[in-house]
């Protein structure tokens, strides 16, 4: 009688969960990588750094879709973007920056709307902007009101 007990205690039953798929509901594609696209992009020199604007979610949040036009739009007068790539003397003069960099590779930072130079990339725009014109930086983009 032991032995069954203790043959009984061993196995584990399998619990079968059910599909959790929608059905009529398209999978989101996967996320580009964004390692490939960050090659074909210009590497910054000196005291310049590459900056992504924000860019807007296509839907509002009562459920509007925006226009791509619309959306375009809102980047080209974003004042606010993620550092993609910072440029060798950054933020090294001691002088200038006692207290450190203002900023880093992947924060997202306020500028002005004027800042910088922009280079058309294919999905967008990106900016080239020097150390100093960095006004500031945010947690989440979502946070500043973006007018467009």
């Amino acid at each position: 009688m032991k032995e069954q007990l203790s043959t009984l205690g061993t196995t584990n039953p399998k619990i079968v969960l059910p599909n959790k798929d929608l059905v009529g509901v398209k999978k989101s594609e996967p996320k580009k990588e964004i390692t490939k696209e960050k090659t074909k992009l210009p590497k910054p020199t000196g005291w310049r750094m590459l900056v992504l604007p924000f860019r807007m979610e296509e839907k509002t949040k009562g459920g509007i879709l925006l226009g791509g036009e619309t959306i375009d739009r809102q980047q080209v007068a974003s004042q606010c973007g993620s550092v993609l790539a910072m440029g060798d003397a950054c933020y090294v003069d001691k002088e200038r920056y006692p207290n450190g960099p203002w900023c880093k590779v992947g924060d997202w930072v306020v500028f002005a709307r004027y800042a910088g130079s922009r280079i058309e990339i294919d999905g967008g725009e990106i900016r080239l902007l020097n150390e100093d014109e960095i006004l500031a930086t945010v947690e989440d983009p979502t946070d500043i009101l973006h007018k467009y």
